[in-house]
Formats: structure tokens, C-alpha cells, sequence
């Protein structure tokens, strides 16, 4: 049976490297998902969680803050401006973070409204959401 190496990378680290059934990825399109035998894609990522099945069915979850990523083949790179995987984040202080950030939150696009995405993306994948 066919499979994916996917890494996935931050600017900081190395996050997370292995053989997987499928990834799902947010761009600004849409979500996308990816199988062995995937046409070669290069796309953006926005604010959201990265969806990893290994080969053996675990789940992997990376809050992913921006980025990129690339397929060819059956290699998936995930190239993240930030990221952190589920297990790394601190729910308490996400859930702080985005009760400050959407009392501080102005219109779309704004400094208090990006903060804002982000906190619930952190606190979405600590809570194995989508």
C-alpha cells in the first residue's frame, strides 16, 4: 500500500516527520486533503489546523500559523512560519489568550482579530478539534 513522508517544519524546529495515509491542510481556497498518489501541489496555508492520519491511524494535529506546502510525489512538505503540535499547547493559557484577544478584537484583518484566529486555532487543536 502506498504512503506518505511528510515532514513538517517551522522556522524555529522540526515538528514532525513520518509515514502518514493522508494530510489535510487549510489554504486560502479551501481545505485540501492529500493521498499517496496526490498530483504535485504547491499552495499556501492559512491560520488552522493540519490534519495528519499515520499509517498506523493515529492522529496528528499542528496548529499551523501560516506557511506553506508542497507535494510531489508521495513527499509532503509542510513548511509553517509557526506551528506546534496538540500536545505542546497549554489549553489555560490558549483559552486566556483568546478571551484577551477577542475583547481587544477590531475589524477583519487587524492586529486584535489575527491574534484572535490564532488563539482559536491553538486552542482548537489542543482540544482535537478540525
Amino acid at each position: 500500500m502506498a504512503e506518505l513522508n511528510v515532514a513538517v517544519v517551522s522556522a524555529e524546529r522540526s515538528l514532525w516527520q513520518g509515514s502518514a495515509k493522508s494530510v489535510v491542510a487549510k489554504t486560502p481556497e479551501g481545505e485540501i486533503g492529500i493521498l499517496p498518489g496526490h498530483e504535485p501541489v504547491l499552495a499556501l496555508l492559512v491560520e488552522s489546523p493540519l490534519r495528519i492520519e499515520t499509517t498506523d491511524g493515529t492522529k496528528v494535529l499542528v496548529a499551523v500559523h501560516g506557511g506553506f506546502f508542497a507535494v510531489d510525489g508521495n513527499n509532503v512538505q509542510v513548511i509553517a512560519e509557526t506551528a506546534e503540535m496538540a500536545s505542546e499547547i497549554d489549553v489555560d493559557r490558549a483559552k486566556a489568550a483568546l478571551a484577551k484577544a477577542q475583547a481587544a478584537a477590531g475589524e477583519a484583518g487587524s492586529p486584535e482579530s489575527k491574534a484572535a484566529k490564532r488563539a482559536e486555532t491553538r486552542l482548537n487543536v489542543a482540544m482535537g478539534g478540525k
